[in-house]
């Protein structure tokens, strides 16, 4: 399986720019592009070259979540190539889904403390400049309604994301038997000589 277009496209054009290849951008899922920039940064964070392991940078600003530079090896099998570019793949795509996610739930978040406010006839903020709030079993209201409507969305989702996880462990599977039957040739081949 192929690594996501995105992905590889902007690893490349960071290398063409000069830039570091650990800085990669990525669209939000649906065509939907996040506040503030036309692409936007997943992540700056780039580990030492002489690494020889995955490092895991810090919280993505939409996402939350920790995105991981995958470490390559120098006699990388196809085998091994494949398991990574897929999980290089489900990271961007696990990456653009909460990002979008995130941004809809604190756009839905805001419109409806707004509209509960102003149906209140209270302001954003109140005399002394704090943003008002609304309690807990109000914004229940919102949890239940945004899950509600979202719940199909999720379920793909999670139906997605269980399929992935299944190849990354089958994969890692044969990866793991690829390199033991390896490891084996090698000790006979030095027990034969």
């Amino acid at each position: 399986m192929a690594a996501a277009p995105g992905f590889r496209t902007a690893l490349r054009a960071g290398r063409r720019l000069g830039t570091s290849p650990c800085r990669h951008f990525s669209r939000a899922g649906g065509g939907a592009v996040l506040p503030g920039a036309e692409e936007t940064r997943v992540s700056s964070f780039c580990p030492p070259a002489h690494s020889c392991n995955d490092w895991i940078g810090p919280p993505d600003r939409y996402s939350n979540l920790r995105p991981i530079v995958f470490h390559i090896p120098k006699n990388e099998s196809p085998l091994e190539r494949r398991l990574r570019e897929f999980r290089q793949e489900t990271q961007v795509w696990n990456q653009q889904f909460w990002a979008s996610q995130n941004v809809s739930f604190r756009k839905g978040k805001e419109e409806f403390i707004h509209s509960r406010l102003k149906t209140k006839g209270l302001e954003m903020k109140d005399e002394t400049g704090q943003k008002a709030t609304l309690n807990a079993e109000e914004m229940a209201d919102f949890y239940k309604d945004f899950l509600s409507k979202n719940f199909k969305k999720h379920m793909c989702y999670n139906r997605e994301w269980y399929k992935r996880n299944f190849t990354i462990t089958f994969l890692m599977g044969q990866v793991a038997f690829e390199r033991a039957w390896r490891k084996l040739g090698w000790k006979k081949t030095k027990v034969e000589n």
